[in-house]
């Protein structure tokens, strides 16, 4: 189906805004690194809001959350459809920890800041000593009471898409011995690859999982719940 023109019109003016103040948000990143973790928060705080504010105003995407966000350090676990969620997550949560893989962590000025601001970097590929690394560096985290954000299927999937949760989610649960609460998003609908449609996208956080499951019975309720808006 072509594309709606209303909708390439307001998708490139939102590409215009958005990776032009990025550009501003990620020199302010890795100057305020130098200044402190609490600094650099607030500036990827303040661009992920900035990035929630252009496509309100210049897309028409509200966004709708039902439930409330974890604000301690447990697994959150969600469906990944698009970027936005990746993006949004600061502004959903205070001080998320997210899961990025190491190629991110090389890009230069950003990477630095990204490590600063505090991730849990995924070496895939890797073996065990990467693993213990991970889980380490996963568990400081969560000490400092900040929800470790991860996308369980391991990459953005079509609306309606059900894969079945990666082996190393379930791996991850075991070892860190935590909570996990599903976070089920159903942006795909709205926030294309290229051109954007307005409406409604809707996070909707599922009941807590505690903590000592076994696997199938972790993966299944964790795959149910961040696939409830796909039903």
């Amino acid at each position: 189906m072509p594309a709606n023109p209303l909708d390439v019109a307001r998708s490139l003016v939102f590409y215009a805004a958005f990776y032009l103040g990025t550009v501003g948000y990620v020199t302010g990143s890795f100057l305020a690194s130098f200044v402190g973790e609490e600094p650099l928060r607030r500036v990827v705080r303040g661009w992920s809001q900035y990035h929630r504010f252009c496509a309100r105003w210049l897309l028409g995407i509200r966004v709708r959350l039902e439930g409330t966000m974890p604000e301690d350090g447990v697994l959150v676990a969600l469906k990944h459809e698009s970027f936005f969620e990746a993006i949004d997550l600061p502004a959903q949560m205070q001080r998320p920890a997210p899961f990025p893989k190491a190629e991110l962590t090389e890009i230069p000025g950003w990477g630095w800041a990204l490590r600063r601001y505090g991730a849990v970097v995924v070496e895939r590929g890797e073996g065990a000593k990467a693993l213990r690394a991970m889980v380490s560096s996963a568990r400081g985290l969560a000490a400092q009471g900040r929800p470790l954000a991860i996308f369980p299927e391991g990459t953005r999937v079509p609306t309606g898409a059900q894969p079945p949760l990666q082996s190393g989610f379930a791996g991850l649960y075991k070892l860190l011995a935590l909570p996990v609460v599903p976070v089920a998003v159903d942006s795909g609908r709205l926030y294309h690859r290229r051109w954007k449609k307005p409406g409604t996208i809707t996070l909707r956080v599922g009941q807590r999982i505690e903590p000592g499951l076994a696997r199938e019975e972790v993966e299944a309720r964790v795959h149910a719940a961040i696939n409830a808006l796909n039903r």
